[in-house]
């Protein structure tokens, strides 16, 4: 299906501060308000990392289930809850993700240098995670950081069998300080490698910082889907902060359409994700 455009939205993240970044949604209610914002304008699915009170990274099982409750009662937006949360987060916290019953989950597929941190994924881990959204029938976005994610991607749908839904998607996460560039050759490096996933495998690509429009137009013109958002991107243009990430899934859906490949709606995107 490369005659839509998937388009995930990612709001906030980890990494940044609020104090910094004022837009940065990190209430539930800023959360809710992006959400219906982003679904009107063409998004589908919702990446999303939550806040405490004091605006810091959580991963609190009541939060999340709260949060995964409200986004399904304001939106038809596929809710995909990130299990990598911050790079501190240990991993009890990040399986217990799951028991927020998402529609998706991450699984990142490897260990990375992220910026000054390591971000820790473990085989065992990994494979833990992999099965226990296979039990739950949560479908998976296999998350890769650097080309080798996806040889550990083949290594574990060889041994542990199709994910849930039976469809495979992953997210090339390009221009990560210590992971693969945000550019055109590694994208198209990474989309060869797809050959030796299961047949109808797709991707979306994420270009973080200033990677963001060479990974957004590389994806398109190869037939990948997209996903944008404050979690990666906070500047619009040199000297323009983001405004909101309405500003940046806007940006997304027009090169989608001038690519003739339009956003694709909720029901069409649970369809191609195998929900």
């Amino acid at each position: 299906m490369t005659t839509g455009t998937l388009i995930t939205v990612a709001p906030t993240g980890a990494e940044s501060a609020k104090a910094e970044v004022p837009a940065l949604p990190v209430t539930l209610d800023e959360l809710l308000l992006t959400a219906k914002e982003c679904e009107a304008l063409g998004a589908a699915v919702i990446h999303v990392h939550i806040r405490d009170d004091e605006a810091r990274p959580t991963l609190d099982p009541v939060r999340l289930a709260d949060t995964v409750a409200a986004l399904r009662e304001s939106t038809d937006l596929i809710v995909q809850l990130s299990s990598g949360g911050a790079v501190t987060d240990p991993e009890a916290a990040r399986l217990a993700v799951l028991d927020a019953r998402p529609d998706m989950a991450s699984c990142t597929m490897g260990t990375v240098n992220f910026g000054d941190d390591v971000f820790l994924n473990r085989w065992e881990f990994i494979v833990d995670l992999h099965t226990r959204m296979q039990e739950r029938g949560i479908v998976p976005e296999y998350e890769i950081f650097d080309l080798g994610h996806l040889s550990a991607l083949q290594r574990l749908l060889g041994k542990y069998g199709l994910p849930a839904g039976g469809h495979v998607h992953v997210d090339f996460v390009m221009g990560v300080p210590g992971g693969m560039p945000g550019n055109t050759e590694t994208l198209v490096a990474a989309h060869r490698m797809l050959r030796d996933l299961p047949e109808g495998t797709t991707f979306s690509a994420t270009g973080v910082g200033r990677s963001t429009i060479a990974v957004l137009l590389a994806s398109l013109s190869t037939g990948g889907h997209l996903r944008v958002g404050m979690e990666d991107t906070v500047t619009y243009a040199k000297g323009r902060p983001v405004e909101s990430n309405m500003q940046l899934v806007a940006r997304a859906v027009g090169f989608a359409q001038l690519a003739q490949r339009p956003p694709l709606t909720t029901t069409e995107a649970r369809e191609l994700l195998g929900l």
